[in-house]
């Protein structure tokens, strides 16, 4: 019989939602809390909230409170199925996600000390974004 460890990593990123927000992880390699991941990826606070929930129970992402923000970070010390799932993540190429990546250096940037200080959806952000020229959708 298969561990379910295997079938819950698998299924959690079979999800495209799930699979685009670890991915996310895998290239940017920085620690995102919801809001931020929100911002980047145009989801819902429950949709992220929960595919993070998701990708955190499979193991693959790990979860650490910090005020306010829940920062959650790759899972680098996971078993050696889940360390080479990560490595075949990361295979995909950035092509793929080329303005989610772009998205996700700009809303980073506007952390204080390492912090998130801005929430969601803020004017701050879409001014941002209307100025880099991008969609709310990711569009260049």
């Amino acid at each position: 019989m298969i561990d379910a460890c295997y079938t819950d990593a698998l299924k959690a990123i079979a999800d495209t939602n799930r699979l685009r927000l670890f991915w996310l992880l895998v290239h940017v390699d920085e620690r995102i809390c919801v809001a931020e991941a929100m911002d980047v990826l145009g989801e819902t606070h429950y949709n992220v909230s929960r595919n993070l929930k998701i990708l955190q129970k499979a193991g693959l992402v790990t979860a650490h409170k910090e005020g306010k923000w829940v920062f959650y970070t790759l899972n680098r010390e996971g078993s050696p199925f889940q360390i080479k799932l990560l490595a075949a993540v990361k295979s995909i190429p950035e092509q793929e996600l080329e303005a989610e990546i772009r998205k996700c250096h700009l809303r980073l940037a506007l952390r204080e000390s390492g912090q998130c200080v801005v929430g969601p959806d803020s004017t701050e952000w879409a001014d941002i974004i209307e100025r880099q020229g991008l969609s709310e959708n990711g569009q260049a």
